[in-house]
């Protein structure tokens, strides 16, 4: 019979915690990934775009006719074209010596010659090359995810492949713990990660079975980090590897665990979502954002409408949105499923403060970027 493994009497400081785990963890090597597959990746050091369009192009249908060679015309004085316009459709190239396309109704073909009713300016109607993408542009800068309008970008351009950086994560889910695993995964997902999830039986020896640090850069064990009977993933991650700290001053997740097997640090969540979701963002985000390569995380400093109350000596999650250009507390340390969802920032209280008074300027974590 295995023992649980208790807490120790004093928890971890969460800053030290987090800085023994980030202790030599750098970003991983750069992978070439087609667009369609980097969404939400972090994008590595890209070579410069070349200019889109290429060259000039037609706004719309109409004629692509030279703009000098309709100074005058007017409809009661219509002007005679030397040589037939060329009628181009919108997205086509502009016919050499055109510089502007004028609408259907501004040239009349009825006649023996083409004559133009209306005057037009230089670039009428017309997409200069590089209007869209400058020449030397990069896709998006290094440390920034890939979202949607950049690959615009890149497809416009013609690029086949991105280079980004896409950690692989293992997701452990021992025993009941599906509810949270399947949070974790997604919110991974949504970091840039590359995410396998296998299932582990609560015992020390099918823990360290599924505890195999090749092929990822990161594991999360989910569930079995507390003093029960049957909460052994502290012991097999002291098993497998190195425990570096159980016991995490910090509410909610203070069982959570950080250790490393060989060079992967990993990190024991709670099974429970909000004490998972705590840990997450305080410890196992901060490392994936590492390994990712990404820049800083986006804040929003904001007011608070009111005091936010913290013991001293154990960081504190506190869930926020935003009333009337202030930071209100949706919860504080204990965290509902409704307030997980409805929350729009993420601010976490460090330990050696009592919580910011009301009025304060905090600089939150933005959870709907």
């Amino acid at each position: 019979m295995v023992t649980a493994q208790r807490l120790p009497p004093s928890l971890t400081p969460l800053d030290a915690a987090l800085a023994a785990v980030l202790r030599d963890v750098g970003p991983v090597q750069p992978i070439a990934l087609p667009p369609a597959d980097a969404l939400r990746c972090i994008a590595a050091e890209m070579p410069a775009l070349r200019a889109y369009p290429p060259h000039d192009v037609a706004v719309s249908d109409g004629w692509a006719v030279r703009a000098n060679d309709l100074v005058g015309a007017s409809s009661y004085a219509p002007l005679p074209l030397a040589e037939p316009p060329v009628w181009v459709a919108a997205g086509a190239a502009m016919p050499e010596g055109t510089d502007c396309v004028v609408d259907a109704d501004a040239v009349d073909t009825s006649g023996p010659l083409p004559q133009v009713l209306a005057e037009a300016i230089p670039g009428q109607g017309v997409r200069r090359a590089g209007s869209d993408i400058a020449a030397g542009r990069t896709v998006i800068a290094a440390g920034e995810p890939l979202l949607p309008r950049g690959l615009l970008l890149a497809r416009a351009a013609g690029l086949q492949m991105l280079r980004v950086r896409r950690p692989r994560l293992r997701i452990v889910n021992i025993a009941n713990g599906e509810l949270t695993a399947q949070l974790i995964a997604d919110t991974a997902r949504l970091a840039g990660a590359e995410v396998v999830g296998i299932e582990a039986a609560p015992d020390v020896a099918a823990i360290a079975n599924a505890l195999e640090p090749d092929g990822c850069d990161l594991m999360v064990m989910i569930g079995g980090t507390g003093v029960g009977h049957t909460d052994a993933a502290v012991n097999a991650l002291a098993r497998r590897g190195a425990l570096i700290a159980h016991g995490i001053a910090l509410q909610p997740g203070r069982t959570a665990a950080v250790g490393r097997i060989d060079a992967s640090p990993v990190v024991a969540l709670p099974g429970a979502p909000d004490q998972a979701f705590a840990a997450w963002w305080a410890i196992a985000l901060p490392l994936l954002d590492r390994l990712s390569g990404r820049r800083a995380r986006k804040t929003l400093a904001l007011p608070l409408e009111r005091k936010i109350a913290s013991g001293v000596g154990v960081a504190e999650v506190v869930l926020l949105i935003r009333e009337q250009g202030s930071w209100t507390a949706l919860a504080t340390g204990d965290l509902s499923l409704d307030a997980i969802a409805r929350a729009e920032a993420l601010l976490i209280v460090p330990g050696d403060a009592e919580g910011f008074a009301a009025g304060r300027v905090v600089d939150a974590y933005m959870l709907r970027e």
